[in-house]
């Protein structure tokens, strides 16, 4: 028996918050470590307003958590396993 309606219908959010390159920059940014927005957007090359959008949507969907350091939200990855998920996408597309 296959997975269940449920399954799938979070398993297709999963991707489709993955379907943004942008979305996908900032989570293997943070597959490396946690990060402020100001850290994020120095390292991706995106602009802050459009981190914070993505940051909110990954929240959303529970692939990121926030934890405040004094001023500052550091963002961090909820767990590795989307990272390894990317990392498999990325390593698919590298074999066409």
């Amino acid at each position: 028996m296959g997975p269940d309606e449920e399954s799938l219908a979070g398993a297709a959010e999963l991707f489709k918050a993955l379907s943004a390159t942008s979305r996908l920059l900032i989570l293997s940014a943070l597959a490396h470590e946690p990060s402020s927005v100001s850290a994020l957007t120095e390292a991706t090359k995106l602009s802050q307003p459009l981190v914070s959008q993505h940051l909110r949507l990954l929240r959303g969907v529970n692939l990121v958590t926030a934890s405040r350091s004094g001023r500052e939200t550091i963002y961090s990855l909820t767990d590795h396993h989307v990272a390894h998920v990317i990392q498999d996408a990325i390593t698919h597309s590298q074999e066409r």
